[in-house]
């Protein structure tokens, strides 16, 4: 009898510990798209802004730039704005969409298409990712400086420092959710940080649920399901194909995920289910 009772009892263990989430490829983008590293839903027009490195990583060669898809991955205009340099992580607030491009944070007119200024941070080293408040507060993770720098009226000061390895942010209410190499941490609005959870890859792109839980990805292929507890499940691992993940976007409403996989020149969509 005592052995059965501990037989079921690692059953339940078993299957509470189950996979409970899966995605399921919807479509990809034929190899096309020049070496893209953020994907940004624009749900009101139908649009997705894709940040296109197009030449080195880090490179100011000013082959850089932003594209736009369709929603259903169809190409609309992979040349929308050029002369960047590695653009990579994005965020739009109101008719602005900001750029983190090496040492600056270019910010596009959505309207008119066009450039509108560029803010230069001069102690910035490597740029990455963005995210805005509902404040349009604007932060940007400097991934060589370790660094968050905080842009308030098109004045940037720096934020937080010694965070190794950083890259995802993302803004909700007054925390400031962080990848931080394998750390997936929150800064509260006194920049008190606290654990979210353990990664097995260092983090790249960050998206919330919307319940309190987040889809995290390492660009070397990994995207993970982390739950509020910091639970995590491994969604997708193409890194043995050498496909990449890069800074994802997703639309909470449809459950799509977007993924541009960077050095395999595609953007992929999948769904959350």
């Amino acid at each position: 009898m005592k052995k059965i009772l501990f037989a079921c009892c690692l059953a339940i263990v078993s299957s509470a510990h189950a996979q409970q989430h899966t995605i399921e490829k919807i479509w990809e983008t034929d190899s096309v798209i020049a070496i893209p590293e953020s994907v940004l839903p624009d749900a009101g027009s139908g649009i997705l802004y894709v940040s296109l490195i197009d030449g080195g990583a880090w490179s100011p060669d000013g082959k850089g730039g932003v594209g736009k898809l369709s929603v259903d991955g169809k190409l609309n205009d992979t040349s929308w704005i050029r002369g960047l340099h590695a653009p990579k992580g994005m965020g739009i607030y109101g008719n602005r969409l900001y750029v983190a491009d090496i040492t600056e944070v270019v910010v596009i007119d959505i309207k008119k298409g066009s450039v509108e200024k560029k803010i230069v941070i001069d102690s910035a080293q490597a740029l990455n990712d963005i995210t805005i408040d509902s404040k349009g507060i604007v932060y940007v993770s400097d991934s060589r400086g370790g660094t968050v720098y905080r842009i308030k009226n098109d004045v940037a000061m720096l934020y937080l420092q010694d965070l190794k390895g950083i890259n995802g942010l993302k803004a909700i209410g007054k925390d400031l959710f962080i990848l931080s190499g394998k750390n997936f941490v929150k800064a509260d609005k006194r920049k008190t940080i606290t654990k979210v959870a353990d990664l097995q890859q260092g983090g790249d792109g960050i998206e919330p649920v919307g319940n309190g839980d987040f889809i995290v990805t390492s660009w070397s292929g990994y995207m993970y399901y982390v739950t509020a507890d910091g639970t995590t499940e491994v969604l997708l691992d193409t890194h043995l194909d050498k496909v990449n993940a890069a800074d994802i976007g997703y639309d909470a409403s449809k459950r799509i995920i977007y993924v541009p996989t960077f050095n395999a020149k595609t953007v992929a969509a999948y769904r959350l289910k």
